[in-house]
């Protein structure tokens, strides 16, 4: 049984952490952070609704669907999200770098393209190391998410 200190902090900390993380995901193609360190945030925030919370209050109420238990949750529940997020992630990290060896560029080389006269930003920069920073995030979130997941059901 946790406290309602505990609860609050929680509920207070989770959404800084992930805003914080998807600003590092952002910034990491020019300054430093990207993919690794904001998918360990990201599961950071995630394990702390587990010990908090549990599973199943993250299974039902924030992504509104039924538990899962046993050996349906390894293919099905929330382990099965997680190898998926691993896979796709594993395969656009890969991929980004093989786009530029089809266009007989160096393995990962990076395309810039400037956005002008936006509203909000005015010149906003578009990197394809993007691309490969969240592809290293989903890997790092799938993985680390894995872990907590199965460790945690034993």
């Amino acid at each position: 049984m946790t406290t309602v200190i505990a609860r609050t902090v929680v509920r207070t900390v989770v959404p800084i952490v992930l805003v914080t993380a998807v600003a590092l995901l952002l910034q990491g193609h020019n300054l430093p952070g990207g993919g690794f360190i904001a998918g360990v945030l990201t599961a950071a925030a995630i394990a702390l609704v587990y010990v908090i919370y549990g599973e199943d209050y993250l299974q039902e109420e924030v992504l509104d669907r039924e538990p899962t238990a046993g050996v349906a949750a390894f293919s099905e529940g929330l382990v099965g999200d997680y190898r998926t997020a691993f896979a796709l992630g594993l395969a656009l990290a890969a991929g980004s770098g093989l786009v530029p060896v089809l266009l007989d560029e160096p393995f990962l080389t990076q395309a810039v393209v400037f956005l002008e006269g936006l509203p909000v930003y005015g010149t906003f920069e578009v990197a394809s190391a993007i691309a490969f920073d969240v592809g290293v995030y989903l890997v790092v979130v799938g993985a680390l998410l894995t872990i907590v997941s199965v460790v945690g059901s034993e």
